[in-house]
């Protein structure tokens, strides 16, 4: 690993943000596709109901069948612990160890696949809203890795729309949410005190905007109507790569071989913040395990070495460039590291995939582990976009944060101002 790199990792574990008291533990290395959903097909960060299912799965690819253990505990708005003991958001216990797995079936790699559904016998039901985070440990009691998870319930209406910024500056390159909270059955007293709200660009926490309150009131309804406070760059459709059959190119692959697992070579990337928006569909970020052969996807899709390559002139001083999706909980660390190749004049990655359709883009990466998502696929007003609004409240004298409503927008719907 190199030294600039090194340095770089130090400062994303070292630099905790505002907003992020809990840090998520990143998995190690031979635990892969990590799947945590709630209510949807796709896995992202799951907001679900009070009483619905959550469900995590996930690869170990040590071939050790190893007993694995989860916890969940509650926390406020800002991730620091709540006062709330475990008895008082969980009916019956954690603690407990995984019970589902399986072994990969005609893989190349060798893998146990994990799965967990909550509620189950054990963990029977998560009964306060807020924030919760599922912990997953070994037999020797080592944290292994975390998910961040959110629980709701459904008192408030919450409106969202997408707008095109008002500054004249950032027009062609912003995207701004607004949205107004009515809370007809509770009375939402001294807002910008009880009121806290969480807004996210397909669903990724770590460029969440936290700081908003309200501009003004109409009755019982709560308004917010800023434009750079509550502003993202549009940043462009993702790449993908599709390669449910690993035994021939597919959409973006452009060769195959054959080593000790499949390896497949990406078509070379050229940078999009200079070129006309171009609407290509995506997945806003995520993934789908699947494999064209498979009748369980889980246990029979392959693990393919996925080979990446970048054309990026731009000086980057001291900067890395980086893959960048939900594919890893939208994670920069050494297994999205770009390392530039003097023989080609570019960047390149390999990392293993578990098969499947998989979205992902290039950021650039500063010292202070700040990424900028739009330095190297641009940011274009038109980009379609999933919004989502969470909407805390704590009334005087409470001992924990609520989520008392969350509302969802698409920025296809965007509107001038």
């Amino acid at each position: 690993m190199s030294k600039k790199l090194s340095t770089i990792l130090l400062l994303l574990l070292t630099v905790v943000p505002a907003f992020s008291q809990i840090v998520e533990k990143v998995e190690p290395s031979y635990i892969s596709t990590i799947q945590f959903r709630g209510t949807t097909d796709l896995s992202q960060l799951p907001i679900i109901n009070l009483g619905s299912q959550l469900q995590l799965s996930f690869d170990a690819l040590n071939g050790e069948e190893e007993d694995y253990y989860y916890t969940i505990n509650h926390y406020n708005f800002d991730w620091s612990p709540s006062d709330l003991s475990k008895s008082e958001y969980l009916e019956g216990f954690d603690d407990v160890r995984i019970q589902n797995y399986r072994n990969s079936l005609n893989t190349l790699q060798i893998f146990s696949h994990y799965e967990l559904t909550i509620p189950n016998r054990d963990t029977r039901a998560i009964e306060k809203s807020g924030n919760y985070l599922l912990s997953i440990f070994d037999g020797d009691g080592e944290l292994i890795f975390t998910r961040k998870f959110l629980v709701m319930e459904n008192v408030a209406n919450v409106g969202v729309e997408i707008k095109r910024a008002r500054d004249l500056n950032v027009i062609n390159e912003k995207q701004v949410v607004q949205f107004t909270i009515n809370s007809p059955n509770l009375l939402l007293i001294n807002p910008k005190q009880t009121v806290k709200t969480l807004v996210l660009q397909n669903s990724n926490l770590k460029s969440a905007i936290t700081d908003l309150v309200p501009q003004y009131t109409i009755g019982n309804e709560l308004i917010y109507r800023y434009d750079k406070e509550a502003s993202f760059g549009g940043g462009n459709e993702f790449l993908s790569f599709d390669n449910k059959d690993e035994r021939s190119a597919t959409n973006g692959i452009r060769s195959i071989e054959l080593t000790d697992v499949y390896e497949n070579y990406l078509y070379t990337n050229i940078p999009r913040y200079d070129r006309p928006y171009t609407y290509n569909p995506d997945i806003n970020g995520n993934f789908v395990v699947r494999n064209v052969d498979a009748q369980d996807q889980d246990l029979e899709a392959e693990y393919v070495r996925m080979h990446f390559n970048l054309q990026y002139y731009e000086d980057l001083g001291d900067k890395e460039l980086h893959i960048y999706g939900n594919f890893n909980n939208w994670t920069i660390d050494g297994s999205t590291y770009m390392k530039y190749d003097p023989k080609t004049d570019s960047y390149k990655n390999e990392r293993l995939f578990k098969q499947g359709y998989y979205n992902y883009k290039y950021v650039v990466v500063n010292r202070d582990g700040s990424i900028e998502e739009g330095a190297v696929s641009g940011d274009f007003w038109q980009t379609e976009n999933d919004y989502t609004v969470i909407v805390y409240f704590r009334d005087l004298g409470a001992r924990y944060d609520r989520i008392i409503g969350v509302g969802y927008a698409n920025s296809t719907n965007i509107t001038n101002n």
